[in-house]
């Protein structure tokens, strides 16, 4: 496994994916994010929400804005629906994914239905 320079620890399962920043050969650079999956039907693809604050001049306050950002998704990681991640810019590997999952910080919490 090698250190893909963002000073986070590395998936404890092993693939063999050319697409992993961790086992493959893809380089992350640029941007990471922190943010919630809310969609994994993709094939090794996962849509993450971001939240985030943008401060408005003229009324000189702050509105909350979201964006949706779609991400490769390695089989090592596995992350789910639910699950807070991160996420960090690599080279286009579709026409819409930009960004690889990184590392799994959160796993969802199930509740369990008392009735």
């Amino acid at each position: 496994m090698r250190d893909i320079g963002l000073g986070i620890k590395g998936p404890e399962k092993e693939c063999n994916s050319i697409r992993c920043p961790w086992h493959g050969s893809l380089k992350v650079r640029g941007r990471a994010f922190i943010g919630k999956i809310v969609s994994d039907r993709g094939s090794q693809t996962v849509v993450v929400e971001r939240n985030y604050n943008k401060f408005i001049r003229k009324y000189e306050r702050f509105e909350r804005r979201k964006t949706k950002i779609a991400a490769h998704n390695p089989e090592c990681i596995d992350a789910k629906v639910g699950d807070i991640v991160r996420i960090a810019e690599c080279r286009p590997i579709t026409k819409t994914k930009h960004f690889v999952v990184v590392e799994k910080i959160k796993k969802e919490n199930k509740k369990s239905d008392t009735k």
